[in-house]
């Protein structure tokens, strides 16, 4: 029989041509890798390192300033957040600079006195642009980080790709690429251990215990920059339930009798590591230490509960997942050893440029995190006031949910759109049967609304969206790969091209109204004295002289 004229020229269902995956990644892993970067590279140049150099005094100049007076030999005078690795990372790179003779201005003696203002701004625009530098080349080797991460956790590279992009082109990557500011760095190692512990849920090896430990290495490590994320850690546990698989169980090697030798020799690894950072752990909780960060206790009056609280929560959603996905005893406590060892070795971090009120903000995370708390959240956590404390909750998810509307509540947040599919996605692969994946997005979404609304506090500035961006946009991935037959429909590939254009629309309107402004500098006069007691602004009355 000779077929038909119509059926040789309707197209298949699957047909390539209508792959809408296809389309959007036209240059290949490589090329659109390229294109990704180059592109990060414009916006940075374009809409950031020629900005006036006090455009974003909060934070730029604190960290700018104690990588100043640490290069003079000065003791470090900013410790909330406490932003650690970025101060260390800039002034390792005055210092780099400095050695080209690229910057003369990268110790706090170098820099001229206020009153002779035409060269304290020369100076200060040198020092402040070669921090943003720092920031720029800090994010696009983030960027690239996550790439490789992602191909590691999606098998299909253009899942992966377009994961990157939008990770690379969020709005809190596009705020953080060109600003110096604690969040960044701290964000992105959470986001690499939550993708490390995904991909080692995902499938079995012999070394599963070492990505794990490497993973609360990360987070150690992104806490010495930021302790807010002591929150998504906290989240981790109940993350993670529904990432195992079939695939996932342990292999025969944590079967065999020879596995309890591994699990002897992650228990010395851990007992080495945390006998190391012991002195360290003393040092947060030493009363006096404590007293001049300021910090209350958070329960009890006593300092030290809440964090054993934490490791139990974790170690017991790390048994609650081995019992679910069938991961041997061997191979649970293997892991649990190799968490403790690993984040001890993140711990002992701290000994670079070892300071004591840097210990205690990471060790008293939550404490510290009061400080700047507003009144009515400080006042429902220190009186106890659990209703308060829901009731604030709650405003705080209503506000955030009428945010990922854009409609009721504007925002320089691309990821927002993605929402509008990431919604419907989970009931649409609950509905198809694609439970496990409606779960994991449905869990990631959740988490992301929970941290923001909790950020909603401090009016979840665009610097924030940089700590739940990656949730989203992971959720969102995870439905596309697994509901892979909708890159056919006839609307993935005006939708996808549709969230590509308004992805980087949206994530430059930030950017871009800082270089349109036009007011004068940012006034951080009030906290000069506190921030930056050596470094007088020009603009503000009667600067003293530096002795």
């Amino acid at each position: 029989m000779t077929a038909s004229p119509d059926s040789q020229t309707a197209p298949s269902p699957n047909d390539p041509r209508r792959d809408a995956l296809a389309r959007l990644t036209p240059f290949g892993w490589k090329g659109g890798m390229a294109v990704i970067l180059i592109g990060l590279a414009l916006s940075f140049f374009l809409a950031g390192y020629f900005v006036i150099y006090w455009r974003n005094a909060d934070m730029d100049f604190m960290i700018v300033y104690n990588a100043l007076v640490l290069n003079d030999g000065k003791p470090q005078a900013f410790f909330d957040h406490p932003s650690y690795f970025t101060i260390l990372s800039v002034k390792a790179w005055f210092q780099f600079m400095h050695a080209l003779g690229l910057l003369d201005a990268w110790k706090l003696s170098s820099i001229p006195s206020a009153l002779n203002v035409p060269a304290f701004d020369a100076a200060m625009t040198s020092a402040v642009r070669a921090g943003r530098i720092v920031a720029w080349l800090t994010a696009t080797l983030f960027v690239v980080v996550f790439a490789a991460l992602a191909r590691r956790v999606f098998r299909d590279w253009r899942i992966a790709l377009l994961t990157t992009f939008a990770f690379a082109f969020s709005g809190g990557m596009a705020v953080h690429m060109r600003i110096l500011r604690s969040e960044l760095i701290a964000a992105c190692l959470f986001t690499f251990a939550l993708m490390l512990l995904i991909a080692a849920a995902r499938r079995a090896d012999n070394w599963r215990p070492l990505a794990i430990g490497a993973a609360a290495a990360l987070c150690m490590l992104g806490m010495e920059n930021k302790v807010q994320i002591i929150l998504l850690i906290a989240a981790l546990p109940v993350i993670m339930l529904p990432f195992g698989t079939a695939q996932g169980a342990s292999t025969s090697f944590w079967r065999r009798p020879a596995a309890w030798v591994a699990v002897l020799l992650s228990a010395v690894a851990a007992g080495a590591m945390l006998t190391l950072a012991w002195p360290l752990i003393g040092v947060g909780l030493e009363l006096e230490s404590i007293d001049i960060a300021q910090l209350h206790a958070l329960i009890a009056g006593r300092f030290g509960i809440y964090q054993v609280a934490l490791l139990i929560w974790i170690g017991a959603g790390m048994i609650a997942f081995a019992m679910l996905w069938r991961v041997s005893a061997a191979e649970t406590l293997a892991s649990i050893f190799a968490v403790a060892a690993g984040a001890s070795l993140g711990l002992l971090a701290l000994y670079i440029a070892f300071d004591p009120q840097n210990v205690v903000a990471v060790i008293n995370p939550v404490e510290k995190m009061l400080v700047f708390a507003d009144a009515p959240a400080t006042s429902a956590t220190e009186g106890g006031k659990i209703w308060a404390a829901i009731a604030l909750l709650f405003d705080g998810v209503k506000s955030v949910l009428q945010r990922y509307t854009f409609v009721l509540f504007t925002s320089p947040r691309p990821t927002v759109f993605l929402t509008w599919l990431v919604f419907p996605g989970i009931v649409y692969a609950w509905f198809k049967g694609e439970r496990q994946t409606a779960i994991q997005a449905a869990i990631l979404l959740l988490s992301a609304i929970g941290i923001d609304a909790l950020g909603v506090r401090r009016n979840l500035k665009a610097e924030y969206f940089i700590l739940t961006d990656p949730l989203i946009i992971l959720a969102g991935a995870l439905l596309l790969e697994k509901l892979n037959d909708l890159r056919f429909s006839k609307w993935a590939y005006p939708i996808g091209a549709a969230l590509i254009v308004v992805h980087v629309a949206i994530s430059q309107a930030e950017p871009v109204k800082h270089v349109m402004k036009r007011s004068g500098p940012e006034y951080i006069c009030e906290w000069n004295e506190y921030y930056e007691p050596l470094l007088p602004m020009p603009w503000c009355d009667k600067p003293p002289k530096r002795p």
